[in-house]
């Protein structure tokens, strides 16, 4: 599962930002994941947890904003939203979509407890 590895990173980013900006408790995390990002939520929530085990993040609340594919038409020039990488156009049926968007799988902000 390699949610885990990723929340596990970033886990560690938080600790270390905490050493930086001196708090000493996560509250909240909230996590953007696009549809095409290749991470399932439901085993990201679990890695969250696991992960979060015995550092400073343990107990925090996970928020996950779920982001749209979106693209651009190769034939059409429509901007869509698409459910998956490599769909045709929703707009015109027939051309390839450029993904532009949905591939995020990054920490949007966090709250916290103890700021110095």
């Amino acid at each position: 599962m390699h949610e885990l590895s990723i929340l596990e990173g970033m886990i560690q980013g938080i600790q270390e930002e905490a050493r930086t900006q001196g708090f000493h408790r996560v509250l909240q995390v909230r996590l953007e994941v696009g549809r095409l990002a290749g991470a399932d939520v439901e085993a990201l929530r679990f890695a969250f947890e696991a992960a979060s085990q015995d550092t400073l993040a343990e107990g925090a609340l996970l928020e996950i904003i779920e982001l749209p594919g979106k693209g651009v038409c190769r034939t059409c020039g429509h901007e869509v939203e698409i459910e998956q990488r490599f769909d045709l156009c929703p707009a015109c049926g027939v051309g390839f979509v450029s993904v532009t968007g949905g591939t995020e799988l990054r920490i949007k902000d966090i709250d916290v407890e103890g700021e110095g």
